[in-house]
């Protein structure tokens, strides 16, 4: 196959290894300096990028993506690998699984790390759907170079799972629904134009009419209450006094332990001649 051959789309042409041609040939291939005929494998610090957007800078793959990456150490050559991203970070899944040689059994390889990504900042975040594959070779192998190479892909979520989801979804969408306030009830609060204005200006001139006739009939009440004061005034000044006489004269009161001397014939009687009344006191005022 030629070079230029290989800037094509092939038709079936699927780009699939297995884990010991990616170990043997590969991986040996970068870090040793052999030269490959093919450019297959790009080399990218993937963990600059967020892994939905791997897909893109790779070269070749359709459901699994391929890189070689750089081995970047947070505190030197002895400390564990920076896995962290702008937008997250690649938490590794159990123990490492040692990779053995088909032809020789007992022979390792190398070794693959399962890492899965979550959003958010260490150790806390929210687990993703995206998968990494990092195989290295064997620590007791020589490398002149720190690489490793990483497979991306996302893992498959089952249907039960999906429908799932989507029930909960659905679920929590109706609750919200159910527990926040209609639009109507929120627009009742608001005054503007609309096809119903005509009834609520009725409403409003039925109101303005009950309020006069309750502020009429108030006037009127107080109109009938002060014609009743005037009235009463009217009558307390009716009584006219005697003619030549600018106020009543004094009526005097006996006193406690003293008896009244009139020079009247009649001292036996009472100083009352008469059962003073209203009337009787009015007849004499007017007399």
């Amino acid at each position: 196959m030629s070079k230029m051959a290989i800037d094509f789309e092939l038709p079936g042409f699927r780009f699939h290894p297995t884990e010991e041609e990616l170990l043997d040939f590969y991986l040996k291939s970068m870090i040793y300096g052999s030269r490959l005929r093919f450019d297959i494998i790009g080399f990218l610090n993937i963990y600059r990028h967020d892994p939905w957007d791997l897909p893109g800078l790779s070269k070749i793959g359709e459901r699994e993506w391929y890189f070689f990456v750089p081995r970047d150490r947070k505190h030197g050559s002895g400390g564990r690998p920076n896995r962290t991203t702008e937008t997250g970070f690649w938490k590794a899944t159990g123990s490492d699984r040692k990779i053995f040689s088909l032809s020789e059994p007992k022979r390792i390889i190398g070794l693959r790390k399962t890492l899965v990504f979550y959003r958010g900042k260490a150790p806390r975040g929210s687990k993703t759907d995206w998968v990494m594959n990092e195989y290295r070779l064997p620590d007791n192998c020589h490398q002149p170079k720190e690489i490793v190479l990483c497979k991306i892909y996302r893992k498959a979520t089952p249907l039960k799972m999906l429908e799932e989801r989507a029930a909960k979804e659905e679920e929590l969408r109706t609750t919200i629904q159910a527990s926040s306030p209609s639009p109507l009830s929120s627009l009742e609060t608001i005054s503007f134009p609309s096809p119903n204005q005509e009834d609520l200006t009725l409403t409003h001139q039925m109101m303005f009419e009950k309020e006069s006739k309750e502020t009429q009939m108030a006037a009127e009440v107080n109109y009938s209450n002060d014609q009743e004061t005037e009235m009463r005034k009217g009558s307390l000044t009716s009584l006219q006094l005697p003619f030549g006489k600018d106020k009543l004269p004094d009526l005097q009161v006996p006193k406690m332990g003293m008896e009244w001397s009139f020079q009247d014939p009649f001292s036996n009687l009472s100083p009352w001649p008469l059962n003073l009344t209203p009337c009787t006191i009015g007849n004499i005022l007017n007399f």
